[in-house]
């Protein structure tokens, strides 16, 4: 029964982990250039906003929600897939894990915090706020990617898992 329903189950996390993929890459494509570029005061306050705004969002749902979700998937893959099908669940679980979780929870959280305790008008902070948008931008880039390659990972295990349920 399990083996039935767990490509599917694969499909919805491909999903979830593509949403949050598809967030990171606007904010490394657009929404950083674009806070960058404005004036420094209003650049760090517009994501102040956000990092305060993120904490209550299905975004938030979704980061987070996969974690666990994520060490499931690795145990099933592991001990209960066969073939190739399990290779690329581990894969897929140690991207998200590694390149999202750690991540966030290392490098973007500590600069985020950082940067919610600046005062707006200190030009201390306009320096930081130069090295936020560069070290920030290069992080989210990571987890860009990391989220995008779980999603490819839970898909291909999934159809495999299908294939071999025929």
């Amino acid at each position: 029964m399990v083996d039935q329903i767990f490509p599917w189950v694969l499909a919805a996390a491909s999903v979830a982990t593509g949403l949050v993929a598809g967030v990171f890459l606007t904010f490394s494509d657009f929404v950083m250039r674009s806070l960058v570029a404005s004036a420094p005061v209003a650049g760090m306050e517009a994501m102040q906003e956000i990092n305060r705004k993120v904490y209550r969002s299905v975004f938030m749902v979704l980061l987070l929600g996969m974690v666990p979700a994520s060490l499931a998937i690795a145990a099933y893959g592991a001990v209960s897939a066969t073939g190739a099908a399990g290779a690329w669940l581990v894969a897929g679980a140690a991207l998200y894990i590694i390149g999202v979780f750690a991540v966030t929870a290392a490098g973007n959280v500590p600069m985020n915090k950082r940067l919610d305790a600046l005062e707006l008008t200190e030009s201390a902070g306009f320096g930081y706020w130069a090295h936020y948008g560069q070290r920030w931008t290069a992080l989210n880039h990571l987890r860009t990617a990391g989220s995008a390659g779980a999603a490819i990972c839970y898909l291909v295990g999934a159809m495999l898992l299908a294939g071999n349920a025929a």
